[in-house]
């Protein structure tokens, strides 16, 4: 990936006003010196958070979160982060249980650089609450070399249960991933709350473990396909982007029958005590040159409208690679909801799984 390269231009002492970097960022004085930030991992520039330093003369602790329940454990516990990343169905929960501040737009003058595709989603009508950051697809990576496009294209995630690929196959260690898998592949949706389907799935589940000797993984499946380890793998279309940058071997592919719609957001908690600076951040997120250095470095699908098309053109980062256009064309494609109850059943019964 291309190194996002800072530049500081103008220091201004006049007021107590910070600093302008190169892309016009004006810095201004915060009553805070120290921002706390908590994201996924790997998700963010390699220079971003120094530039955000040097321009707004602060502090950032930026801490990382392996899943979206770890974040949502430390913020019941009674952690203070001003600004959090959680995926589209954890915003639902935060905003029903009053963990987020509303949004003052105002604050926000590069909100208006967002696509259109990424604003209203059902769980944040009018973006109240959230400010869409990365967003994507979930589908199958896989070998052109190895794996037939006809076999794709006939039996979508089905394929995940087809013998000739039987030990060649990575799996998300996730009971929401697996399950969407198995729900899509039976045609039912991934927010199901029937019980047979369910347990339809589970089923699903249980047959591949036994017939297709599946390893389940983390975040190593991307270094893994990068390396060609296994000929399909279950991936997040961001992680896919990357794989297929470094092995031109690789492909994605996306089943008819529907897959996972995902976004995840910056919001600022209620309990943030340094909201203004919180917004400084977010909006410093959504400049074009730091939108881009973090879609660059990460291969996640960029929210602000000029990377994202940019990123796809002529002599982009991602130009011709299948993984990094977002689909949203699809009526059976779905945003996950959250429903405290079904989750307790999926996680549970992807314990039976793995245990099988």
């Amino acid at each position: 990936m291309k190194k996002f390269i800072i530049g500081l231009l103008v220091l201004t002492v006049l007021g107590g006003c910070g600093q302008t970097d190169k892309r016009g960022n004006e810095g201004t004085a915060n009553a805070c010196s120290t921002l706390k930030v908590y994201n996924w991992g790997v998700y963010i520039g390699p220079e971003v958070k120094n530039e955000f330093e040097e321009v707004y003369n602060v502090k950032v602790i930026y801490d990382e979160f392996p899943s979206n329940e770890a974040m949502y454990t430390k913020l019941a516990g009674g952690e203070a982060y001003d600004v959090l990343y959680p995926s589209d169905y954890m915003i639902e929960r935060l905003i029903e249980e009053n963990y987020l501040e509303s949004l003052n737009k105002e604050k926000l003058p590069n909100f208006k650089y967002l696509l259109p595709e990424v604003l209203n989603w059902e769980y944040d009508i009018d973006n109240v609450y959230s400010v869409p950051y990365f967003w994507g697809n979930v589908g199958l990576l896989y070998n052109k070399k190895k794996v037939s496009i006809s076999d794709l294209e006939a039996e979508g995630f089905n394929i995940m249960l087809n013998e000739k690929y039987s030990g060649k196959i990575f799996v998300y260690n996730s009971e929401r991933d697996a399950f969407m898998m198995a729900l899509k592949a039976l045609n039912y949706s991934m927010n199901t709350t029937s019980q047979k389907e369910i347990d339809e799935a589970y089923q699903w589940l249980l047959k591949q473990k036994q017939t297709m000797k599946p390893v389940y993984v983390e975040d190593d499946i991307i270094d893994n396909m990068v390396a060609g380890l296994k000929d399909i793998a279950l991936m997040y279309s961001g992680d896919a982007a990357y794989v297929i940058s470094e092995n031109p071997d690789m492909d994605f592919f996306i089943p008819i029958s529907g897959s996972n719609l995902w976004l995840d957001a910056m919001v600022i908690p209620a309990n943030s005590k340094c909201a203004d600076l919180a917004y400084q951040w977010i909006n410093f997120q959504l400049d074009y040159s730091t939108a881009q250095a973090n879609s660059e470095h990460v291969g996640y699908s960029s929210t602000v409208e000029n990377v994202y098309y940019q990123m796809m053109g002529d002599d982009g980062e991602f130009e011709d690679n299948p993984a990094y256009q977002v689909r949203i064309d699809n009526e059976n494609d779905e945003i996950f909801h959250y429903n405290a109850e079904i989750k307790k059943i999926l996680s549970d019964l992807w314990t039976r799984v793995l245990a099988s």
